[in-house]
């Protein structure tokens, strides 16, 4: 009698409802085992990401380079950057490189 009551039970209709077994059915693979699910949209989503802030990298750097190159051209300009990049010198000259040991900086601020 019990068992009777307990499948007339208003609840019980709305969950043993076919539709609603379909619908659910449908959105549990479409958000998991569709190819184009939602864990896909989000594992591409972070990669999307991750190549935006790639692209603003590179054109930060792109425009620097912009830059070095533009000073470059000039032949003083030319001259200021081989003397501080690669040390050269011109003729009867000294140059002096001071290294600061880094452990000294460090105390000293």
């Amino acid at each position: 009698m019990k068992l009777k009551q307990f499948f007339t039970k208003r609840y019980f209709k709305f969950i043993s409802n076919k539709y609603l077994f379909i619908a659910l059915f449908f959105t549990v693979w479409m958000l998991f085992f569709d190819t184009n699910s939602w864990l896909i949209h989000r594992t591409l989503d972070k990669e999307l990401n991750v190549l935006e802030e790639n692209k603003k990298y590179y054109q930060t750097e792109i425009t620097k380079d912009e830059k070095l190159i533009k000073i470059l051209k000039d032949s003083s300009g030319l001259e200021n950057y081989a003397r501080e990049k690669y040390f050269m010198k011109k003729e009867n000259e000294d140059i002096y490189i001071i290294e600061y040991d880094k452990n000294s900086i460090d105390e000293n601020q």
